[in-house]
Parts: C-alpha cells; structure tokens; sequence
C-alpha cells in the first residue's frame, strides 16, 4: 500500500472522530453592565443629581456637592436628616434586538440598601428587605429593543419600619442606637449604620454591589464552591458542590480541568449538584507563618445537548478545619485544628474600612490585609455588627493565609424573630454560606457577636422592664435561630467549617470563666482596670480585648480645625463614641506617664499606652502554656476618622500599637 493511502485512511478516521463528537456550540451567558452613571432624584423636592453605582446617596450628595463632608467636625450631626428621606434611583438604557434573544434574562441585583420597590419599563418586578443578599427578578417580557427604564425606588428604614417598632409594645436593647425607639433590630442592614462606640450613625441607602442584566439559554450557573472533605499527605478528598438554575429537564455533562468529569439528570428550577473528586499528593493551604497558602487553579464547564452553558475560573485550597471546643483538665477547650495540626490564632477583629462601603477601594484592601499578614497575623474575625464583606476581601485572605472567623449579621441586640423574619434571615443564611464557603480561608462561622453573655449579664431584663412572657418570648426566639435553625442551614448549604453559635461563650465577670471556652475580656476599659490586669487575664481564647488610643495628628487635621484640637471642644467630645472615652485614656496616661501638657501630647501618651497593653496582652495570651490558644485583639482598622481601639486608623496610618502588635505576633 501506498504513503498516500495511509495518509487518506488516516484523514477519515480524523473526520469521523470530529463528527462523532463535535466541539459544543457556546451558549453562555451575557452580562450586560448597569452600573455607572445613574440619576438620584429626591422625591420630596424633585432634585435631581448624577449618581454612581454602586455608591450610596449621601455619597453621591457629597459628589454633587450637597452635603458637606460627613466625617469633617460635626457634620455627621448635621445631616443626620437624611437617614428620614426617600430616594429614587433612575438609569436609562438602550438594548439591541440581538440581547433579547436568550431564552432567560434576569435582572441581578447583587446588593440593594435596603428597603426598594424595583421597576423596569413601568412594571414593578419586586420588593427588596434585606441589603445582606443578592435579589434577582425575571425580566424577559418587561425589555424592549431601543430605550428601556430601571427605576429603584427607596424608603427610609425609619419610615419603613416605624408602624412595627411603635406596635412592639417594648424596646429592643440596642444599646448602641442613638434614641429611645431602636430601629437596627428590625432591618437586614448593617447595624454599624446606625452607630456604634467607635463610628459615626449615618443611615444612609442606594445601591452598593454590582447590578446588571444576565441573558442565559436553557441553564444558569448560579455558583460553585470546592471544599475539601478529608486530607491525607498521598491524596485528599474534595466535593464540587455546583448550583444550577435549569429551565428543563435534561442531562448535563460538568468537567473540572482532569481532576472530574461527570453527568446529571437535572429538573427545572434551581438544584445542587454534588460530585467528589481526589488530588493525589496535595500542596496544603496552611495559614500564615505555618506554611504557604498554596492554591489550585481550574475552569468549571458545563454542556449541555452540545452547548456549553459555562466556563468560569475556580480557585480552591486543600485543608481541614476543626473547632475542639470539649471539656478538658483546665475546664472547657476552644482552639483550631488545621490540617491536623493545632494552631494559636493570632490576629484581630475586622470592620468596615468605610460607612460607606462602596469607596472602599481594591488598593485598601491589599494595603489593610497586607498589613495584617506583615503584622504575623493569622486569623481576622469579620465582626457581626458590619457587612459580610466583598468577594476581594475573601479573595485576598485566601492568597494571604488569613483564616476568616466569619459572624451573621447579629450584634449586641435581641430581634423580633417571627416567621417572616427566620424567613428572610434563611434565605440570608443560605446565600452567604453559598458565596463564601469556596473560600479555605473561612474558617469558622459565629452566630453573633455578645447577645447571650449580654442578655445573661447585662441586665437588660431590668433595663427595659421585660415582663417574664417578653423574656420569655425573646429568649425562645433566640435559641431557636441560633442553636437550631442557622446550624442546620449551614450543614443544608454545604459548610465544611464548624460553627459556634455565640461570642463570646464566657463572660469575664469570675475568675473561673476564664477557663472556659471563647472571652471577650473588657475589665481592661470598660471595668476600669488598669492595662496591667491583661497579664492576670487569660482566656481560652480570647476573641476580644483592646485599648483605645488617638490617630495621629496628621489625621486628626483632615477632620478637625486647630480650634477643635482640644478635649473639651465640641467636636472631639463628639469624636469620641465611648460612653467613658477620654476620661478612661487619661486615667490610663496618668497611671504610667505624667499628664499630657497639651493635646498633641495627649494624642502621643493615648499611642503609648495602647501600644504597652496590646504587647502586654498578647505575650500573656502566648505565654500561657497552652491554656489560651487564640488571641484576636479589637481592633485593627477603623471606619472613619477618630478615637478607637484600632492599632491603624481610617487612612492607613499605622499607630505605634501596630508596631507592638507585630513584634509581640512574631515568631
């Protein structure tokens, strides 16, 4: 036989091969961008200014020049009105014949603040109550080739709520909350929003995530997340857990690089698809200091009847987490396990870098968690009285080998849990434990952050004269969100990670309690004990504890005049949000230093004093012989500029803690 025979066969069988399995056709999904330039109209007045989102309103006020700034001397009093007004929120666009062609397309909303009524071309889609997830609406018939309409109208949560808090009968202990009537209690909105003993109260509303149109043919890949099951040094276990939204039957073929290849049998409607696979000799993701946060790299696609439905990137880390929290010699345990390996957390609690989080830049990001990571941290606690944060945030802590001690939304009050409040709160749960799951920094999920060691120690009872059936009521609701519902939901969405219900599980108030289990130690501060009572204080691990200080006058000047660089001046008693405040830094000064001969000396004393007691603390917390295994200072950044117990202040300025800090976290 000839060369060009074989060459001949050779092309057939290469024809035949091609044909009998064709290359799917793409199908993706398009996205089509709405963020950008917007129109704020204030409803009362008709005013109307240019708006960006995401942003907020009194962001785009200010860029409009119509409030003035609202961190500079007092004007966060001043425009405290606000928080009592509507907004309207307008965007014009314009589709082609071509983007309504997908067999579904949705409107995805990835973060309203809070309470809107969404309208599309006259045709109300919906309305939203919760600024903690995302809210999607079908939106196929409503759109038009040529100029379309979105218009998202907002009410105050004052206005929202008002008929509910004034029915109640009782008020919630929201200590926090400026007023008698306490509104954040009822809101799926950032509790910090309405103030806190370290930041301003300025409630503001708008959009603040992404917003966006998708178009999608036959089936939506809502989300993913890989998690690992078992690790062993020759071969790790790890489950794909894949989120669907299929508008039929069918079957549909997933692929993750080499590692899995698999087919489902998918219904209509929304579904979990859950697939196992093995890496052999896996590079473990370690946190900071125990090793590199390695990282695997992959693409996840999905076909489905010869058309790929989705290619999108996956990031994933192999490790363990465990929580011991048992009963031991000492009393009750509560530490990490890590790859099999029991680790000393070391780092502090995180806020919001803003109260207005959508000019909260990427560079912030990397410049804060960077510091963190240099400061020998390996662990942030993302404190429930703020926002589970942006994606990069997570995104940053996986490649920094910062674990995420991750709360719910929950923080220093008691709520009105009824039906529809575990309902919206559910599909909050289940929608954040989605998102974040994927990432192996997440290490651990917290219910809240002080009601239970609060609603036993605090004397709310007597404070707000609570009958026993109040009480009563109260206490049930509790219970059942937090020991019952939330752990079940997050075992019902996946989560590998353990959870606790609470922080922290022991009060500080005994000597005895400090051998048991999680603390938050406040006898230095709020107790009034001097920074030396840290080396005599010693938890099992202690998620809280801090000293507050000034920022430095560098900062101090972008919000104050020379005239308000002083205690008594009105501006720096409003500064400061602690209900003993100044009085306590002094007292604090003037037991290790001489009495500050000026306010610039007092600004220096305030750094010295909280540098002292964080290196105290820490190397008590690390020198304990193994009966603290965690130590997670408060705190380690700011939401605006002023007084706090924050080691760097709202502009990325170090205080002379952050250097103590470092030091007493090194190895």
């Amino acid at each position: 036989m000839t060369s060009s025979f074989w060459t001949l066969l050779l092309g057939l069988l290469l024809g035949t091969l091609a044909c009998s399995d064709p290359a799917p056709t793409r199908a993706l999904p398009q996205r089509i961008d709405l963020n950008g330039t917007w129109e704020l109209i204030d409803p009362e007045t008709q005013a109307s200014y240019a708006a960006t989102v995401p942003g907020t309103a009194h962001t785009d006020l200010l860029a409009n020049g119509a409030i003035s700034d609202p961190y500079y001397r007092n004007n966060e009093l001043a425009l405290q009105y606000l928080e009592n007004k509507n907004w309207h929120y307008r965007r014009r666009f314009s589709l082609r014949e071509s983007d309504l062609g997908a067999q579904r397309i949705e409107l995805i909303c990835e973060g309203l603040d809070t309470y809107a009524r969404v309208v599309l071309n006259g045709v109300e889609l919906g309305r939203t109550q919760n600024m903690f997830r995302e809210w999607t609406f079908a939106v196929g018939p409503q759109l038009q080739v040529g100029d379309n309409q979105l218009d998202i109208y907002f009410t105050s949560p004052f206005a929202h709520q008002a008929e509910r808090v004034q029915s109640l009968g009782y008020v919630l202990p929201a200590d926090n909350e400026a007023g008698e009537q306490k509104y954040g209690p009822f809101c799926r909105k950032a509790p910090y929003h309405f103030g806190w003993d370290w930041g301003p109260r300025l409630v503001s509303s708008g959009i603040w995530r992404d917003i966006y149109l998708l178009a999608s043919d036959g089936l939506r890949l809502v989300d993913h997340s890989v998690q690992t099951l078992t690790c062993h040094p020759t071969e790790a276990r790890l489950v794909l857990r894949t989120i669907v939204d299929s508008d039929s039957e069918g079957t549909v073929a997933v692929q993750l690089d080499d590692w899995l290849r698999s087919t489902h049998r998918v219904r209509a409607g929304r579904q979990v698809l859950l697939d196992t696979f093995r890496v052999a000799q896996p590079r473990l993701w370690w946190p900071n200091g125990r090793g590199p946060a390695e990282l695997y790299d992959g693409r996840l696609r999905l076909e489905r009847a010869g058309q790929l439905l989705a290619d999108e990137p996956v990031r994933f880390g192999i490790r363990t987490v465990e929580l011991v929290h048992e009963a031991d010699s000492i009393g009750t345990s509560f530490y990490l396990v890590v790859n099999g390996e029991p680790l000393f957390a070391k780092g502090a609690n995180y806020i919001p870098q803003d109260v207005f989080v959508p000019r909260v830049s990427a560079a912030q990001y990397r410049r804060l968690l960077g510091a963190a990571q240099a400061a020998n941290m390996n662990m942030l606690r993302v404190w429930g009285g703020g926002i589970y944060e942006n994606d990069i945030f997570y995104e940053l802590c996986d490649s920094l080998g910062l674990l995420v001690w991750q709360d719910f939304m929950f923080a220093g009050t008691m709520y009105p849990i009824d039906e529809a409040f575990t309902a919206e709160v559910e599909r909050e749960v289940r929608y954040q434990v989605e998102r974040l799951s994927k990432h192996p920094s997440v290490a651990l999920w917290c219910g809240n952050n002080e009601i239970e060691v609060a609603w036993h120690n605090w004397g709310w009872q007597e404070k707000y004269a609570y009958s026993d059936s109040v009480q009563a009521q109260l206490w049930r609701g509790y219970e059942a969100l937090f020991k019952r519902q939330i752990p079940r939901w997050l075992g019902e969405a996946g989560a590998q990670q353990p959870y606790t219900r609470t922080s922290p599980l022991s009060n500080w108030g005994t000597a005895e309690n400090f051998n048991h289990a999680s603390m938050h130690y406040w006898g230095v501060w709020h107790g009034r004990d001097s920074i030396e009572a840290f080396a005599d204080n010693v938890g099992r691990f202690m998620v809280e504890y801090g000293m507050q200080s000034y920022p430095d006058t560098s900062t101090i000047a972008r919000f104050a005049l020379a005239e308000d660089r002083a205690l008594d001046s009105e501006v720096m008693r409003n500064r400061q949000k602690s209900y003993i405040g100044n009085g306590e830094i002094l007292r604090q000064i003037q037991q290790r230093y001489s009495d500050p001969v000026d306010f610039v000396d007092f600004v220096d004393k305030s750094q010295r004093v909280q540098a002292e007691a964080m290196r105290m603390a820490i190397e008590a917390h690390r020198g304990s012989g193994g009966h603290c295994m965690g130590s997670l200072l408060w705190q380690l950044n700011d939401c605006w500029p002023g007084p706090s117990w924050s080691i760097i202040d709202y502009y990325g300025r170090p205080k002379r803690a952050y250097g103590a800090v470092r030091a007493a976290f090194g190895d």
